[in-house]
């Protein structure tokens, strides 16, 4: 019954301010006479939460109103084929083939135009992010699209590439919030919740109002983002109680934590740990991404031999860290320490590698 360290790439670990807020509100929530998840979606409790949830996102990464903020079903995967479908429609995208996600998010859009690597860390087994001077970019493309960090691979971009001036889509699932960025160089980002902000099964996006000039009509309409737009993203029902918690998760980052800036420092720190932990191991611990690429979120990493491996993985769990199986492509450990980590949790699987070592090394 004791909560361990949850360190799985997603669904990943709540603040448990947020869980402790949700528990005290789940019965009966202030003023609706009703739980959160049973009040109707366009009563005036849920309409405040909402309208309040979206303006703390806007505040938090300082975007000003030409910017929209939108929750949709399908968690990123799904945007993964609607921003072609709005943006793309038979014409020509470069992507920048990083990494699992990106091949996904490449091949998907594929069914509705032409998509293309614009540079490809493939042959390289994605141990990086490409540089500006590496992309290879085609001037017919309607947008670039690019994936912030890699989850699979461990691998992070460090800053923006320069697309030169061509509408720029992130797929930020793995990363989105966890350290300030400047969205005006962004047309559209949009994030599976289920990482840093609240629970599975929605994505947020934030898009450009100027985009939504782009778009053809006669989309399915809850596949067309001018339709859910107009409709503050209640075309449908939407995930009420999913809202309600990311609203939960803005108000922790910004009165708790401090902002983007102050998390941006802690993450910083709680990957240092990690990192140092492999890199002074001689070589026990084998770390998958290039230094410079390094993912401050998802650390990927190797253990001794095979045996050695699954060692590590059963017994760090009967430690009450969790979650720290890579993925079934690449193999390994993976520990992925979102904002809503602890330092504590990062410090007991330092410990825990440390004395696994001396053990076994």
């Amino acid at each position: 019954m004791e909560r361990v360290f949850n360190f799985s790439a997603g669904p990943a670990t709540l603040p448990l301010p947020v869980i402790e807020q949700a528990k005290a509100d789940l019965p009966v929530f202030p003023g609706a006479g009703a739980s959160i998840m049973e009040i109707s979606h366009r009563s005036k409790t849920f309409l405040k939460i909402l309208e309040q949830t979206q303006a703390d996102l806007k505040s938090l990464i300082g975007v000003s109103d030409d910017y929209h903020v939108l929750f949709t079903p399908g968690g990123a995967t799904q945007q993964f084929t609607m921003l072609a479908m709005n943006f793309l429609a038979g014409k020509k995208a470069d992507y920048l083939h990083v990494g699992s996600w990106a091949s996904k998010a490449m091949k998907d859009a594929g069914r509705f135009g032409t998509t293309r690597a614009a540079w490809s860390g493939k042959a390289d087994n994605f141990v990086r992010m490409p540089g500006d001077a590496e992309l290879d970019l085609d001037p017919e493309a309607e947008y670039v699209h690019m994936t912030s960090n890699e989850t699979i691979q461990g691998i992070q971009f460090a800053a923006e590439p320069d697309v030169k001036g061509k509408p720029l889509f992130c797929d930020a699932s793995s990363d989105f919030l966890c350290r300030p960025f400047d969205p005006r160089k962004y047309a559209l980002m949009y994030a599976g919740a289920q990482k840093n902000v609240g629970p599975s099964g929605t994505a947020v996006v934030l898009l450009r109002a100027d985009m939504l000039e782009r778009v053809p009509a006669n989309l399915p309409p809850l596949l067309d983002y001018k339709v859910l737009v107009e409709n503050d993203s209640m075309y449908n029902t939407p995930s009420t109680f999913t809202i309600y918690i990311i609203g939960l998760v803005m108000k922790w980052l910004r009165d708790e934590i401090g902002g983007l800036e102050k998390m941006g420092e802690l993450n910083r720190m709680k990957a240092a740990m990690v990192y140092d932990a492999i890199d002074n191991s001689g070589g026990f611990y084998r770390g998958h991404a290039e230094k410079a690429h390094r993912s401050i979120m998802n650390v990927t990493f190797r253990v001794g031999n095979e045996e050695q491996e699954a060692m590590f993985i059963d017994q760090a769990k009967k430690a009450g860290l969790d979650g720290l199986k890579g993925h079934r492509s690449v193999g390994g450990v993976r520990a992925s320490i979102y904002n809503a980590m602890p330092v504590e949790g990062v410090k007991a699987l330092c410990d825990f590698m440390a004395e696994f070592q001396r053990v076994n090394g």
